[in-house]
């Protein structure tokens, strides 16, 4: 089967290049505002089926679409990805000094065939900021494209003390879940021959 990344991220295509995987990225715009409900793993898991189904309406039998959605959340509130410098400043301040919860699902659709979803949380321990860190991060614009207004795998590394589960389902992509469901539709991105 053809390999369809449902997602515009950046992260995710890296993460699946570095499983030597071969993809094509084809990508829909989606009102995810619509899918919240008050269970966080409920509103990722439905976006993400939601995104798989779109995707896979714009695609022909022999494919397998994959999609994936990443949301943070403290004290129950789920935190979307900022408006404005000022909405992330004040996201990184809850989150300073705090743990966190990171949920990400991800959805394989064949075309023509049966969803399935799974989703993976991770907690995520942030230190205590200062101010000026949190503008310094927020000038960077590092946070305006992120769940939570930060990603764990460049700058937003330095305001992480410490994880709690899988860091790839912060980054936002299960990996180890994804590869061993993909198996099951024949691809591998790791043979038990070894190649």
């Amino acid at each position: 089967m053809q390999l369809i990344l449902g997602s515009q991220s950046p992260r995710r295509r890296e993460l699946l290049q570095q499983l030597g995987l071969d993809f094509t990225v084809r990508a829909v715009d989606l009102d995810e505002t619509k899918y919240e409900t008050d269970d966080p793993e409920q509103t990722v898991r439905a976006i993400c089926a939601a995104k798989a189904a779109a995707v896979a309406a714009l695609s022909q039998p022999g494919e397998l679409v994959l999609t994936s959605d990443t949301i943070v959340v403290l004290d129950g509130r789920i935190m979307g990805k900022p408006h404005s410098p000022a909405e992330a400043e004040a996201m990184l301040t809850a989150l300073s000094g705090r743990t966190h919860r990171v949920y990400t699902a991800f959805t394989l659709l064949p075309v023509g065939g049966t969803a399935q979803t799974d989703c993976a949380h991770t907690e995520v321990r942030f230190r205590t900021l200062s101010p000026a860190e949190i503008r310094a991060y927020v000038a960077s614009g590092e946070p305006m494209d992120k769940a939570g207004a930060y990603g764990i795998q460049r700058l937003g590394a330095l305001l992480v003390e410490g994880i709690d589960g899988d860091y790839f389902t912060v980054m936002g992509l299960p990996l180890c879940r994804v590869a061993l469901r993909l198996r099951d539709y024949g691809i591998f991105a790791l043979r038990e021959d070894g190649t």
